[in-house]
């Protein structure tokens, strides 16, 4: 994340760019991160192609190059398996993850119905992800107010 790409957002804001950015680059195999509002609204995002990065070999893009597309995927997934929560009586969904042969998608819950949405390689280490995505999730989880989401939104809307 660039200090431009957080000009002007409140202290939250660029704390949580601040730990969207550290889990991209700490994390072994991570190509993307999306962070979604309960209603399916991109919030926060690491694509490269939104910081104007061009993608290296060592970090290729995310699917399609998109955060939107990113997104889509982490929504779609998260109504999915909430809805089979709901048939099964399995109550709360925590995390899911879908494996491909070409890489992984990590979905977990943040505690006011927003979703993290991690896209990974296929060899990267599933618990490492797991782990640094629910650390995310334990500091990210409490700040995200109505009003930081609507700060949030507004601010991707302004980059596209």
């Amino acid at each position: 994340m660039t200090a431009t790409g957080t000009f002007g957002l409140s202290k939250e804001a660029r704390n949580l760019h601040w730990l969207l950015g550290n889990l991209v680059e700490e994390v072994p195999g991570v190509r993307s991160v999306a962070v979604v509002s309960s209603d399916g609204l991109l919030l926060l995002s690491s694509d490269p192609a939104a910081q104007n990065a061009a993608p290296t070999a060592d970090r290729p893009t995310g699917p399609r190059g998109s955060s939107a597309d990113l997104a889509t995927i982490v929504s779609g997934i998260g109504s999915l398996t909430i809805g089979a929560a709901r048939l099964m009586d399995g109550g709360g969904v925590k995390q899911t993850m879908v494996a491909m042969d070409e890489g992984s998608v990590f979905v977990m819950s943040i505690s006011d119905g927003s979703l993290l949405g991690v896209h990974a390689e296929p060899d990267s280490d599933m618990s490492v992800v797991a782990y640094h995505m629910a650390l995310f999730v334990g500091r990210a989880g409490h700040v995200l107010t109505p009003e930081l989401r609507s700060e949030l939104r507004k601010s991707m809307e302004s980059t596209q």
